[in-house]
């Protein structure tokens, strides 16, 4: 990092909290952003996945199921094992505040800006297909790739909402065990790696998102049941955003304090005093921050926030009848679903047992089992996508596919995650001399899986195996 490169008064600004270590803080190598790749708990372990892996792998400081890839032309995005959701591409210490809010299976929890996904899919592996997550986007485009990147983890009882976090408090009081808020910010830790956040950045623009931080903040508070956690991140240095934020919210409600947890190796405790001396005696001490000239990781800062209150007593609605298939819809829909269920699958129980079903057109969804009423929302994803009821058939979708373990399919097709077969089913073409594998099966779909983890379909009819890869996703 260069200073010279760096906004002015933000220079001005981090001298004077720093002092004599502003230099060590900014001045780090500038060898460019460190990577990191956060295994998915819903596909492996990650000790099954540092096995598999065919790139270097270094233990990550800021979540047990991360790792540091230092390998600089190392492209994620286009290995097979991203496409097949066994890891998400992450920068190191963006997976430390999904790892604070201590999720467990079964819990009601809601990431309020959640796009594009990294922290919402572990909070998901944490509840482990259990309990309900609500994912939520301000941006339209933004949890559009927020519902793709939860698709692609395999991830079956998350709501994805394209909502104002206020609308979500007034639909949903009291209703949540744990949230997540890793507020929208000036972006002063990422400075290193984008020279859009060093071009934007303003004094105006810091009191901007200190602003917006708080109101998400309030309407969090007002959707987490009493006992509940909360935690606060951002990626940013600024005090007014950090701290001050914090300090602000706790005189505003008096229910909250700051949690104390486990001193993680190198973090680095929040400086109450850079939010001014009425800061002292309100728990701020008990924040973190990360700098990145400590641990290989950009900047960022994380409060954990507990609410007053008796979990037991928590009063949570149920989602309404309204929302289930009634008897005529279910049959209509089953009619073509539960053919393609027992052909398909070797435990058809373990979906039609369920009875969450809902139908948005033609696209038949399953929801998790306690979701709260979802009346008057803009919702991009009401639980997991089953597929499309078309005429006289049912098309299972590219979600079903990856929510699916290998085992779990009647037919599968291993491609190896070096091979070129591999790499021509993620470009779409054509795989027509495979088919011969399938030689004397009934026609039908086949789940494509490599290193073991489910990929996508294909649909093997008339001695030909025609590719399902979606054309959206395809490699190029």
């Amino acid at each position: 990092m260069i200073i010279s490169q760096l906004p002015e008064l933000f220079v001005q600004r981090e001298r004077a909290l720093l002092g004599p270590r502003f230099d060590a803080m900014f001045s780090y190598p500038g060898q460019g952003a460190v990577r990191g790749a956060s295994v998915n708990a819903l596909r492996c372990t990650p000790q099954q996945f540092a096995a598999l892996a065919d790139f270097p792998l270094e233990e990550s400081p800021f979540c047990p199921s991360a790792f540091v890839v230092p390998q600089p032309d190392w492209k994620p995005g286009r290995h097979p094992y991203h496409h097949a959701g066994a890891f998400y591409a992450q920068e190191p210490s963006a997976s430390a505040p999904a790892a604070l809010l201590d999720v467990h299976p079964g819990m009601r929890v809601a990431d309020l800006c959640a796009a594009p996904g990294g922290k919402t899919s572990q909070l998901a592996a944490a509840l482990a297909g259990q309990g309900v997550l609500l994912a939520n986007e301000f941006v339209a485009a933004r949890a559009e790739v927020l519902r793709q990147n939860l698709e692609r983890m395999g991830v079956t009882n998350a709501i994805v909402t394209n909502e104002d976090t206020a609308r979500l408090a007034a639909a949903y009081p009291g209703q949540f065990d744990r949230i997540l808020v890793d507020a929208p910010c000036s972006g002063e830790g990422m400075f290193r790696k984008d020279e859009e956040a060093r071009s934007q950045w303003s004094e105006e623009h810091v009191k901007m998102c200190a602003a917006r931080q708080g109101e998400i903040l309030d309407h969090a508070a007002a959707m987490l049941a009493p006992g509940g956690r909360m935690v606060y991140s951002t990626c940013t240095f600024a005090p007014e955003e950090n701290e001050g934020t914090v300090l602000a919210f706790l005189r505003r409600h008096p229910e909250f304090r700051v949690e104390q947890m486990p001193a993680y190796p190198g973090f680095t405790k929040g400086k109450p005093q850079w939010a001014g001396p009425e800061a002292e005696g309100w728990g701020l001490e008990r924040t973190f921050r990360i700098m990145p000239h400590i641990l290989e990781g950009e900047g960022h800062f994380m409060a954990v926030l507990r609410k007053e209150g008796d979990p037991e007593n928590a009063a949570k609605t149920g989602r309404r009848d309204r929302l289930y298939l009634d008897s005529r819809k279910r049959k209509e829909a089953f009619r073509d679903y539960e053919p393609f269920i027992r052909d398909t699958l070797t435990e058809p129980g373990t979906f039609l047992e369920r009875k969450e079903y809902v139908l948005f057109g033609e696209q038949l969804y399953l929801m998790p089992a306690d979701m709260p009423d979802m009346k008057g929302l803009k919702i991009l994803r009401p639980g997991l996508h089953l597929g499309t009821l078309k005429k006289n058939r049912f098309e299972p979708s590219h979600a079903l596919a990856l929510a699916l373990r290998k085992e779990e399919a009647q037919c599968s097709w291993e491609l190896s995650p070096s091979g070129d077969s591999v790499i021509r089913y993620l470009k779409g073409e054509a795989l027509s001399e495979e088919a011969g594998i399938f030689k004397g099966r009934p026609k039908g779909w086949v789940l494509v899986c490599t290193g073991g983890f489910s990929l996508g379909w294909a649909k093997y009819a008339g001695g030909m195996l025609k590719n399902h890869y979606p054309k959206g996703l395809r490699r190029n």
